[in-house]
């Protein structure tokens, strides 16, 4: 076969956190013959696989020379589920010194009586979840992954077609020289660098902007909140002691999920400030001095003064929803299949769930010695992940709705719900197991 044409158990598109968590998760696996599944990873960006590792000593020299960022990564609210899984793929032993553990969390309504407080000693965990900076994880699956020989990456390449028909010409090199027995259930892709592979399951881990979910012509849903979150990552006067906050104000919530402490930052919180395009804009031109007197004034004393502010970034919330999870040998995974509003930190761990079953689905498959990319397979992914994604963003789009309007009654209401919720045990610990992952 030409060197270019390759086949592939199985392929996938996009290699970030959900593509290279996708690929870990099915790296173990073994078909009929015993051997490991062949699978490719597509990826746009230049793969960091070979990237030498960072030492403990060039990290600090680096903050010390303001060259690393310490103040600017962006965050992720990994749930109790989420990390047990991470654990499970030999990802967590790369992360937990840098995850800081969420033991309590203070949900309040600024100027009214409504609070709520969650404990993890109450639910019987030592941590409801977790924070950590979406690089470290990225960096920790890539460390996991770089012992799997049989996982190509494609990078920097991106696919630019994919031919849903079986391509004969194709077929006849693959059988010829693989001898592996295809029944022509295949779909190609070509790539923009001009390798063309062929798979039995092509699986898109590729973004909210998905290339594969586009070549398929499968449409979404896309409601535009009106809204940004300001993301910085901020030094307080007070320690957090593991504890997270959620505050609801008249410009919008305001998260802040504490961090691990750094030699010269002791108190570190991430902060997630959701508010207008307009407001955002004012917040933007202030200088640090002023953006922190706003911050403290609108989050209250909870963590004493804002004594240092990291870069500002801002990034408009949309919910997308595709009409569809599935097509032809193909499945969406995680933000080629949904977005969602930060306000419940579920984004990340509503994707990773996604993995979760389709990797136990296929697992199943090659048990029984089945076709993985089968309409049966596809058709139990997308109905198994339906009520699970309609719960999630039925539960974040109500908070949006409920904590952004100001009319009186739905004021009283909220706050009623919270003192309700903070006493009624059984009401509470459905929320924390929804928001543990359970």
């Amino acid at each position: 076969m030409s060197n270019n044409k390759k086949h592939y158990d199985i392929i996938i598109s996009g290699g970030g956190l959900s593509g290279s968590l996708m690929a870990l998760s099915l790296a173990d696996l073994t078909k009929a013959d015993g051997s490991l599944l062949s699978i490719a990873i597509v990826e746009a960006n230049k793969s960091e696989t070979n990237k030498p590792e960072v030492s403990a000593l060039e990290e600090q020299k680096a903050v010390h020379q303001n060259t690393f960022p310490l103040f600017d990564d962006r965050v992720l609210a990994l749930s109790h589920a989420s990390a047990k899984y991470l654990d499970s793929v030999n990802v967590w032993q790369h992360l937990s010194l840098d995850a800081c553990a969420i033991e309590k969390i203070d949900i309040s309504d600024r100027g009214h009586y409504g609070k709520a407080r969650l404990e993890a000693q109450e639910h019987g965990v030592s941590a409801l979840g977790y924070v950590i900076a979406m690089t470290k994880i990225g960096q920790g699956q890539l460390k996991a992954l770089a012992s799997k020989s049989n996982v190509q990456w494609f990078s920097p390449d991106t696919i630019t077609y994919i031919d849903w028909q079986p391509n004969n010409e194709l077929m006849s090199e693959l059988d010829n020289e693989l001898d592996n027995g295809l029944d022509n259930n295949v779909v190609t892709v070509t790539l923009s660098s001009g390798d063309i592979l062929s798979t039995i399951l092509l699986l898109a881990c590729d973004g909210a902007n998905s290339p594969c979910r586009q070549l398929a012509n499968i449409d979404v849903n896309k409601s535009d909140y009106q809204q940004v979150a300001l993301i910085a990552n901020v030094a307080t006067e007070k320690a957090h002691n593991n504890k997270a906050f959620e505050r609801f104000t008249e410009f919008g919530p305001i998260a802040m999920l504490p961090l691990v402490p750094l030699k010269n930052a002791q108190n570190r919180c991430s902060l997630v400030w959701t508010m207008s395009p307009q407001q955002s804009e004012q917040l933007l031109s202030l200088n640090d001095n002023e953006f922190s007197h706003q911050l403290e004034l609108a989050f209250g004393s909870w963590l004493g003064a804002i004594t240092e502010v990291g870069k500002r970034d801002v990034y408009p919330l949309v919910l997308l929803q595709a009409k569809q999870q599935t097509y032809h040998r193909l499945a969406l995974i995680g933000n080629a299949s949904h977005t969602i509003h930060p306000i419940a930190g579920q984004g990340f761990n509503l994707g990773l769930r996604d993995v979760q079953l389709m990797a136990s689905l296929i697992a199943k498959q090659l048990q029984n010695q089945a076709d993985i990319g089968s309409f049966t397979l596809l058709n139990q992914y997308s109905q198994k992940r339906a009520q699970d994604q309609k719960q999630i963003i039925t539960l974040t789009d109500s908070l949006v709705t409920l904590f952004a309007n100001n009319l009186p009654p739905l004021v009283a209401g909220r706050n009623t719900g919270l003192k309700i919720m903070n006493y009624f045990q059984p009401l509470k610990r459905t929320l924390v197991n929804k928001l543990m992952g359970y």
